[in-house]
């Protein structure tokens, strides 16, 4: 039976229930963190942690348990795992159930709901890619740097992914400039140099982001459609793994030799 731990107690995922007034069904008006696991051990599970913190008070939304509390969630939750399967962990926080309206009357007293749920993840082969044309990141706004629920722009761009033929899409932002792709950070290799979108171009700043800057020595800097066009090599990152860029419009690129057991570490 698969065990889910929902609102402080684990339960069978048969017997979860989260009321259909719950915002995050609602209005997408919650956060969500996902989490690496080897085994029984979770990858960075701290800074998931410290950043799902601070996505909250961003949203003005109370984490409901403490760090510990989620950590002996995760513990119990990865117990059964074999030594050596790969898993990914989900916590998912919502401001909870509420009558209907935009902002809710009472919000300092919403009940929030959360969730932390495993399941199988598996190593992803290199993928083909195209740029965006349906939709675009909004770099102006907080939710663009925060892992909130609404994810409706980049469905929209891995839609429009595999109606071309690709696997996934490169989202640009309202500047047409480079942003990343529909579920994690891009890097490219442009003149022999790696690079990748800043901030302040409408990313959520990965944890594995982070440490492949430091294995690459890559720097931060706008990529615009030309960079694209003159990279020879990429890859897409986030906290479960990574995949090469197999092409971009059909143009094939170089398969790079990455640092990734020095990234991908506990």
């Amino acid at each position: 039976m698969s065990v889910v731990w929902l609102n402080g107690s684990l339960v069978d995922q048969s017997d979860a229930r989260v009321s259909v007034a719950d915002r995050g069904f609602t209005l997408a008006d919650g956060l969500f963190e996902t989490i690496k696991a080897v085994g029984s051990r979770p990858f960075w599970l701290a800074e998931h942690f410290a950043r799902l913190k601070a996505g909250a008070a961003e949203i003005g939304l109370a984490i409901p348990f403490s760090e510990d509390r989620i950590f002996d969630a995760a513990d119990r939750l990865l117990a059964g795992v074999a030594s050596e399967a790969q898993s990914a962990l989900r916590l998912t926080v919502t401001r909870g159930a509420a009558a209907r309206g935009l902002w809710p009357k009472d919000a300092a007293q919403q009940q929030p709901t959360c969730v932390l749920t495993v399941a199988p993840s598996v190593v992803m082969p290199p993928q083909a890619f195209v740029v965006c044309r349906s939709t675009c990141r909004n770099e102006r706004s907080p939710l663009s740097r925060i892992k909130s629920l609404g994810y409706g722009d980049n469905i929209l761009a891995r839609r429009e992914a595999i109606d071309r033929g690709a696997d996934d899409a490169i989202m640009l932002n309202t500047k047409g400039h480079v942003a990343c792709a529909t579920v994690g950070n891009i890097f490219f290799r442009v003149d022999g140099r790696w690079v990748t979108p800043p901030r302040d171009d409408g990313i959520l700043a990965g944890l594995a982001r982070k440490r492949f800057i430091a294995e690459l020595g890559a720097a931060e800097s706008s990529v615009t459609t030309d960079m694209i066009r003159r990279s020879d090599a990429g890859f897409v990152c986030n906290s479960l793994g990574f995949s090469l860029i197999k092409s971009i419009d059909g143009r094939d690129q170089d398969q790079a030799d990455l640092p990734t057991q020095a990234v991908y570490s506990p």
